[in-house]
């Protein structure tokens, strides 16, 4: 005991102890500020947009866009006209209700989210300051005439047509980027533009199928189209907002204006549809596309 005290002196032993506390304490507020920090990543509308930015970089997320956008066109153009190859089995569709099955895509969208939410995986929304109402509606609302006069445009023409179309909406966005905010792009975005947009026009060019109304209803499609991606573009990069987000807030507005659509460009019948596993499933994949179309980018 007396070499204890000598070699810690009189208040060795108190120093010593304040010292372990010191560390303790040190130790609690770092952890408390990784947890902190934590937190701001996962559940914060900013953190979650950063984390999107890191993990789903410009060339990943368009490789995903262009890779489920594909699927979404041709699985729902089998579900509505030829055999749908479903678990290796054919199985003959004929689903003719193109708003009917938006209205599916967007209403199993929205359950998925809720499912996200009620286990807190789905990222906090900006607040209403930053974002007024207004330009929610109105997204949700132009989603609704973008989606449905997509898959009413696949119904009455061919894909190859229906990707025709589609090409015209990167130059309206650029189009109306320049008239609505003065955004220009530079000369070689404009190069690489005609490129890619003569490419699909040369692989297309021997499916090209159409008839009147399905050529007015894809020149229709057009505008709503190329507002719905400046819409969109302008909330994520201006309010932080994330996908899952977004679509959260939107979906039960674009569900409203599809319900009013369905009346004018549905065909009555569909309630007399065969809903049969290989039907249901078949609708069900396609949904499940869609989800994933909309996830990446509009």
């Amino acid at each position: 005991m007396g070499f204890f005290n000598s070699l810690l002196g009189k208040d060795g032993g108190r120093r010593f102890i304040k010292r372990k506390d010191s560390d303790a304490g040190e130790a609690g507020r770092a952890l408390e500020e990784l947890r902190g920090s934590l937190y701001n990543e996962l559940r914060t509308s900013d953190g979650a947009k950063r984390q999107q930015q890191r993990f789903c970089g410009p060339i990943v997320a368009m490789t995903f866009n262009f890779m489920v956008a594909v699927g979404i066109i041709m699985a729902n153009k089998l579900v509505r006209t030829i055999s749908f190859l479903l678990f290796s089995v054919m199985g003959r569709i004929g689903f003719n209700f193109p708003i009917f099955l938006t209205l599916i895509h967007y209403s199993s969208a929205w359950l998925l989210l809720a499912i996200f939410k009620a286990f807190s995986l789905l990222p906090v929304s900006p607040t209403s300051k930053s974002t007024p109402f207004s330009s929610l509606f109105a997204l949700g609302a132009v989603m609704a005439f973008a989606s449905g006069l997509a898959n009413t445009s696949l119904k009455h023409n061919s894909v190859g047509f229906y990707q025709m179309a589609k090409i015209s909406v990167t130059p309206t966005i650029v189009l109306a980027e320049f008239i609505l905010f003065g955004k220009t792009i530079s000369f070689n975005k404009v190069l690489a533009l005609v490129v890619v947009s003569l490419g699909v026009v040369v692989a297309t060019a021997t499916e090209l199928e159409f008839n009147l109304f399905g050529a007015c209803i894809a020149i229709a499609w057009i505008i709503p189209s190329a507002i719905n991606k400046i819409l969109w573009s302008n909330l994520q990069q201006q309010s932080n907002w994330t996908a899952l987000s977004l679509m959260w807030k939107t979906i039960p507005v674009t569900v409203f204006f599809l319900l009013a659509l369905m009346p004018w460009l549905d065909p009555p019948g569909v309630l007399s549809f065969k809903w049969d596993l290989s039907n249901s499933t078949a609708i069900i994949v396609s949904a499940g596309l869609g989800f994933l179309l909309q996830w990446s980018g509009p």
